[in-house]
């Protein structure tokens, strides 16, 4: 139980550093462009809510505020429709700004997102981001990808006539394809040391399952090499479930509940939906099985009902280098790398954001708080660079998100504008009033589908 609560109060200060900064970083691109164009800003909020701390700047009279609900912030400049303004001050209001002058502030603060994250992503790519080789693990008889006539230990050179170098690159090209009935693959057999050819992967019309978390490539019937992990326990909690039992460290899982335990991932998808039942474990000790009764016990995890035993798996095993790859460049390089990363990204967010309205992906994509507090804590606990490189994913969510033509948002804003440039004259009261009220209903079934996707995550 302490356990759990320590751990959702660091998933809670990792989210909360996350959100303020990407905020912050969003809020001073209205901010600083603003102020360059001429338009006089009045506060500049981190949050919203009862202000924690507020300051008025003798430089610039502009009240800077920290707030309670770190979800969010605002920039409030002066305008005539919000209060009355001196004539003195008048020239220097929004609403008196050129069109052009407006459409470039409200651009600003998703712009300042994306702008963060090429940064991050330089940065990251000069220090070197590691991940895995795209090398096909298991092949499943009879699947797509059989068919295809893909085999195990082939390399994916590219996914759609684009080049891939890492695990993650794959998964990024197979999300854009497969909605569309067909991905195109080149490999490369031995592990990269055989010859090349194509694989074409018939997906398919209608196949919005495999767009489903974690689905994508069981669906498609393969999976990435991974070292055999043999389930052989490395501690017993003492005077826990397994130690009632007789287990011991060093004794091999061979199955729970007569299903064969296959590696060692599979002990604790077995064992978690098993609270409060006896189970027998087969076991291989010193060259002989046994078979021993283990009373699985209730245990909170992260806000989850799980079953466990008490035990901990021996996890040192070894990735050869070969199957490693490091991502990393000269400043110059890195900073082209980061630029086409943060532009793929974009892309790959509005493409999956437009494959879900339409009905090509599946909603259950979308995460909201939950799961942003769980992905930031288990970020953070990965290291610096883990972290920065969710900082950089985040903020070119925000920064896409915020440019969608929904008129609470920037991007609702600036069709505001572009309106105005149009008619001559600014959208009228009426229409701006009824637009936010669907704008506010849009964000509201956003956000209701975001925490019902969470809550089924954690139910699952």
């Amino acid at each position: 139980m302490i356990d759990s609560a320590l751990s959702l109060i660091g998933n809670l200060a990792a989210f909360i550093v996350a959100i303020g900064l990407l905020v912050s970083v969003h809020e001073y691109g209205h901010f600083w462009v603003a102020r360059k164009l001429g338009i006089r800003v009045l506060k500049f909020s981190i949050g919203f809510g009862s202000p924690l701390w507020k300051r008025v700047s003798k430089v610039d009279g502009v009240e800077y505020i920290i707030a309670s609900i770190p979800l969010g912030g605002y920039v409030k400049m002066l305008d005539e429709r919000e209060g009355n303004v001196t004539a003195e001050e008048a020239p220097y209001s929004y609403n008196r700004a050129p069109v052009w002058k407006r459409v470039l502030t409200l651009l600003a603060g998703p712009f300042a997102n994306l702008a963060f994250a090429v940064l991050a992503y330089w940065v990251l790519l000069m220090i070197g981001i590691p991940g895995f080789r795209p090398v096909v693990g298991e092949v499943k008889p009879d699947s797509i990808a059989a068919h295809a006539g893909l085999r195990s230990d082939d390399l994916i050179l590219e996914v759609q006539g684009q080049k891939v170098e890492t695990q993650t690159d794959v998964l990024l090209g197979l999300v854009d394809g497969v909605t569309d009935g067909s991905v195109n693959l080149r490999v490369r057999e031995a592990q990269g040391q055989g010859s090349e050819r194509g694989v074409l992967l018939q997906t398919g019309t209608g196949r919005r399952d495999l767009t489903e978390p974690e689905h994508m490539l069981s669906g498609l019937g393969f999976d990435f090499w991974w070292p055999a992990m043999p389930a052989i326990i490395g501690a017993v909690t003492e005077g826990g479930p397994a130690d009632h039992a007789g287990l011991k460290a060093g004794d091999e899982i061979l199955s729970i509940a007569g299903q064969p335990v296959t590696d060692i991932s599979s002990v604790s998808k077995l064992i978690s939906p098993l609270a409060g039942q006896e189970v027998r474990l087969k076991i291989r000790r010193n060259q002989s099985e046994l078979e021993l009764p283990v009373m699985v016990m209730h245990e909170t995890v992260e806000g989850r009902d799980a079953g466990r035993i008490g035990i901990r798996m021996d996890t040192n095993f070894a990735i050869p280098d070969k199957m490693r790859a490091l991502q990393k460049y000269g400043p110059w390089d890195a900073f082209r790398k980061g630029v086409g990363q943060t532009w793929d990204t974009a892309v790959m967010t509005l493409k999956m954001i437009w494959k879900m309205i339409v009905g090509k992906m599946s909603t259950k994509n979308l995460s909201g708080a939950i799961s942003m507090v769980e992905y930031s804590g288990a970020a953070a606990k990965q290291g610096g660079t883990a972290f920065l490189n969710w900082l950089a994913l985040i903020s070119i969510s925000i920064g896409v998100f915020n440019l969608l033509p929904i008129p609470m948002l920037d991007g609702g804003q600036v069709v505001y504008q572009i309106v105005e440039l149009l008619k001559g004259s600014p959208v009228s009261e009426r229409v701006q009033l009824v637009s936010q009220k669907v704008g506010m209903a849009v964000l509201l079934m956003l956000l209701s589908l975001t925490l019902y996707n969470d809550i089924v995550r954690h139910l699952n």
